[in-house]
C-alpha cells in the first residue's frame, strides 16, 4: 500500500510441495522423497510448470491491479 503510488507492486507465490532436482541433491532421505507431497488432497507433489503460470501472471502487466496478494499453490490444502 505504501509503494502503490510509485508504481511498485508487491505480490508473491506460496507453493507447497513442488518437485525439483533440489530435493534429490539437497540431502533429503529416500524415505522422505517417497512421501513428499503425499499429504496434499491431490495427493501428489506439484510440478514446477504448475507454479510457473502463477509466477508469469504475477509479473504480467495486466495484473497490475492486484497488489499485496499471495497466491497459493499447495495441492488443495490452502496457503502453505
Amino acid at each position: 500500500m505504501q509503494l502503490s503510488a510509485k508504481g511498485i507492486r508487491v505480490k508473491g507465490a506460496a507453493p507447497g510441495p513442488i518437485w525439483t532436482a533440489l530435493q534429490v541433491r539437497g540431502g533429503t532421505t529416500m524415505e522422505k522423497l517417497v512421501n513428499f507431497g503425499a499429504d496434499t488432497p491431490l495427493p501428489r507433489r506439484g510440478q514446477p510448470a504448475e507454479v510457473a503460470s502463477i509466477s508469469v501472471q504475477l509479473a504480467a502487466n495486466n495484473a497490475r491491479y492486484a497488489k499485496g496478494q499471495i497466491y497459493g499453490s499447495a495441492g488443495g490444502r490452502g496457503q502453505p
